[in-house]
């Protein structure tokens, strides 16, 4: 596996070191700065994630004060409380993206948030416990407690509220692939596990924070 200095040195020669420390600032929140992030706030960053995929993300991020006006703040409670009547009202709301399922995912999502928050003290200590060598493993759990959050989804929303993660976007998924660091989707658990394996490495060889790690190798590509 290429060592991590080869690949920040390609990222250096193509940007310049400068620039390239510019572009990969990540801020990574401490345990207990992730743990003071309410839950209104967890889901509020799922659910802009969700809608923007597969969309302009430009467009939900214009319309996101509407969101937040049309789902009550993202209270998680709150969103337990909606009902049919509530559901077509936001299906009609013509100031936000209308798309049923993803609508009907906000609830789900909320139940989701509390359940798993429930013996921590909150969501966001919950994702602050999980270990950070393991985060394809949070990613799978959230996935398979939530509806619709698969994919990238998970991994966005972690990342924007400053939890340490890497994503799998296309430049990553195509650089873990051409250099052998996985011999196995990246769907798959086997392909996450092997990416996991690899950017552990690459943690303890650059000092960077994993979301630093990711973007370095995005900006490697040429």
């Amino acid at each position: 596996m290429e060592h991590f200095n080869s690949i920040f040195e390609r990222a250096c020669a193509r940007h310049g070191e400068t620039m390239l420390r510019r572009l990969i600032a990540t801020p990574a929140l401490s345990a207990a700065e992730l743990a003071a992030i309410p839950d209104d706030r967890w889901l509020s960053s799922f659910t802009m994630s969700l809608f923007q995929s597969g969309f302009v993300w430009k467009v939900i991020r214009d319309k996101w004060p509407d969101f937040e006006r049309a789902f009550f703040g993202f209270d998680p409670n709150k969103m337990l409380l909606l009902d049919e009547h509530h559901l077509e009202r936001l299906n009609n709301d013509a100031s936000i993206v209308r798309h049923a399922k993803k609508i009907a995912a906000v609830p789900v999502n909320a139940q989701m948030m509390l359940d798993l928050g429930r013996d921590h003290g909150g969501f966001g200590a919950f994702v602050a416990a999980w270990p950070k060598d393991d985060v394809v493993g949070l990613w799978q759990h959230i996935r398979k407690h939530s509806k619709l959050l698969g994919g990238n989804i998970a991994p966005y929303a972690l990342r924007r509220l400053g939890a340490e993660t890497f994503v799998f976007t296309g430049d990553v998924s195509a650089y873990l692939q051409h250099h052998g660091v996985v011999d196995a989707a990246l769907s798959s658990k086997k392909g996450m596990n092997q990416a996991q394996a690899a950017f552990n490495t690459w943690r303890e060889q650059s000092g960077l924070n994993l979301g630093e790690i990711s973007k370095t190798i995005a900006f490697s590509i040429g």
